[in-house]
């Protein structure tokens, strides 16, 4: 008689060995508009999947998914449950939704132009509900930066909810996106911010102070994973040396474009 329970069925080292497996988690970003072409998903992409370790889904939800590597799952853009508009800056938040694609468990959100320089893996296994990045710009303040965020998906659908239900006043109280998320997840008691280190600006924590930044070049913190670029230089232009202001000049940092371009062909970027 054929034996249907497949746990019983196994050897007792293989079904403890399944018993501590990790679970399948998710890593997802957003491309939308003409701001990040394809290139950006791909590297991202290829960065996710020499980075981390444990079993997991690559989704991009987009409006356009031309030129994005086949193995990426491309997802429509999520509904964010307002009238359409030309403001698309509060799009993070639609994946809060109940429901979200197809997706289930642990998600991390990763902004499109960051580079993956180690272990991805730390950033599902630290306990909690919600994690946030503190932001670069105001560190002392507990506004987040939403270039890296965990969450459950479905797990808090009142943070999209409420803001729809206000989104008006939301928009009169808060800045922007990340700094109405962290008020949200701190009012749900579940805001948790990562580990200094884990991910960092490139030009706050790997680029000298001035004037040290003329003749040192960019380092990479010990414990980074994930090194963010906001506004100028982006990762192309770090990993040759640029600034867009003479006081933020900063000298080529090779491990950026080792990172950064891993994994492309000779045929060109993407």
């Amino acid at each position: 008689m054929m034996n249907c329970d497949v746990a019983a069925a196994m050897p007792k080292a293989a079904q403890k060995s399944a018993d501590l497996a990790p679970s399948r988690v998710n890593v997802i970003c957003m491309k939308w508009g003409t701001k990040y072409g394809p290139e950006y998903v791909n590297r991202l992409y290829r960065g996710v999947s020499r980075h981390l370790a444990r079993p997991h889904r690559f989704v991009c939800f987009t409006d356009d998914a031309a030129g994005i590597d086949p193995s990426v799952e491309s997802r429509p853009l999520p509904d964010l449950g307002l009238p359409p508009s030309p403001e698309r800056g509060w799009f993070k938040l639609a994946t809060f939704r109940p429901e979200l694609s197809d997706l289930t468990g642990p998600t991390l959100f990763l902004d499109l132009d960051l580079v993956i320089v180690a272990s991805l893996d730390v950033f599902f296994e630290l306990p909690g509900r919600f994690y946030i990045m503190r932001d670069f710009k105001r560190p002392g303040s507990k506004v987040g930066n939403s270039s890296v965020y965990r969450f459950e998906v479905g797990d808090l659908p009142q943070i999209l909810s409420n803001f729809v239900a206000d989104f008006e006043g939301v928009r009169r109280r808060h800045r922007n996106e990340q700094e109405y998320l962290t008020q949200a997840a701190e009012d749900l008691g579940v805001l948790a911010y990562w580990p200094p280190d884990l991910a960092v600006s490139y030009k706050k924590r790997c680029v000298p102070p001035f004037p040290l930044n003329f003749w040192k070049a960019p380092t990479c913190p010990a414990d980074t994973r994930i090194v963010v670029f906001h506004g100028r230089p982006k990762p192309e232009e770090a990993a040759i040396g640029t600034g867009n202001k003479w006081y933020r000049h900063a000298l080529a940092a090779p491990w950026i474009g080792d990172a950064w371009y891993a994994g492309e062909d000779s045929s060109g970027p993407g």
